[in-house]
């Protein structure tokens, strides 16, 4: 059977090529990583969240997200005040956040 391309297989197109990097850490209030905080990403102005993480270890995570759009990312601990900061996915491939945790209002950290 002949091809239309003149026998050349046409390059698949990677799934991932729109893909925008969120990548960041989570720290305590004393500047240490802070392991398992809970990250989730939601398009801007959509009420469900698509996308979770956990920190690991170092208090890194990364989490792939659709490129071109706005996002709202929220971070979550035991002990710890949520965090929420805007992500805009709209330019480049990668956002790099430094998030810093504060203790929960008459709560002790870990």
């Amino acid at each position: 059977m002949a091809r239309a391309n003149g026998g050349q297989e046409q390059p698949k197109k990677s799934s991932h090529e729109n893909d925008f990097l969120v990548f960041g850490t989570v720290f305590n209030e004393k500047g240490f990583a802070l392991p398992g905080a809970e990250i989730r990403i939601r398009r801007a102005g959509e009420k469900k969240y698509r996308w979770q993480a956990f920190s690991d270890r170092r208090g890194e995570f990364a989490i792939h997200v659709v490129g071109g759009a706005e996002y709202e990312m929220s971070v979550r601990a035991k002990g710890y005040q949520e965090q929420a900061q805007k992500v805009d996915a709209k330019a480049g491939s990668r956002a790099d956040l430094v998030i810093h945790m504060a203790p929960a209002q008459g709560g002790k950290s870990k």
